[in-house]
């Protein structure tokens, strides 16, 4: 997604550099590469819309500082702005609750959940202490629950098995419960892949979360 940003904003802000202050006309073009790049990213519509309306007033009419060329400033303005979308602090997992801590990963397919799985297992593993369990819901791609097992082998953290023949709610009690049995610390869950236009993917996974109630999910 930054990368995209990135790159979209470097190519527009040439446009507007040496230019003494940011107008209507001379945003323009950034604030629709701005708005292609977190669409691209599959950013929801609701939160784009409102970031470009926040970063245009902003954008508006202001003087751009002696050091700064109008190209900096737009910079300056988006970052603001990404920062208070994203949330400004950097806060860690809550990992207080009465173990096992459930975490969920959910996301788009293809975004790299499974090797995220893994390096937040070990990272667990490595500098919390914790004892760490990791599952795979995805019954639409057995490679990816064999993935994670391979990784859970490979980094000495517990794996749980499941079978696409399964549903996800009830991988994740059985995952659960035997990871109470073992006295693990935490448990992370994988999930399969989703777009948010697509109905009955999005339901599978309220269902899920309802079900298991996660300390954390993670996107």
């Amino acid at each position: 997604m930054f990368d995209n940003l990135t790159d979209r904003l470097s190519s527009t802000l040439k446009k507007i550099k040496g230019q003494g202050r940011l107008t209507e006309d001379n945003i323009k073009d950034t604030l629709r590469e701005v708005r292609l790049a977190l669409l691209e990213a599959d950013v929801a519509l609701p939160v784009v819309t409102d970031f470009i309306e926040q970063v245009r007033v902003g954008a508006l009419g202001q003087a751009v500082q002696t050091s700064l060329t109008p190209g900096q400033a737009m910079t300056k303005l988006v970052q603001a702005e990404l920062v208070k979308v994203m949330g400004a602090a950097n806060e860690g997992l809550n990992l207080r609750a009465v173990p096992p801590v459930v975490i969920l990963l959910a996301g788009l397919q293809g975004a790299g959940k499974t090797t995220t799985v893994a390096k937040l297992g070990r990272w667990l593993q490595q500098t919390q202490k914790k004892k760490v369990g990791v599952v795979s819901v995805d019954v639409y791609r057995p490679a990816a629950i064999k993935q994670l097992q391979t990784l859970a082998d490979d980094l000495s953290l517990t794996f749980f098995e499941s079978d696409v023949s399964q549903k996800p709610v009830d991988i994740a009690k059985a995952a659960i419960d035997a990871a109470k049995r073992k006295f693990l610390d935490v448990i992370i869950v994988d999930t399969a892949g989703r777009l948010h236009v697509d109905a009955d993917m999005m339901a599978e996974i309220k269902a899920l979360h309802a079900a298991i109630n996660p300390i954390e999910t993670l996107f």
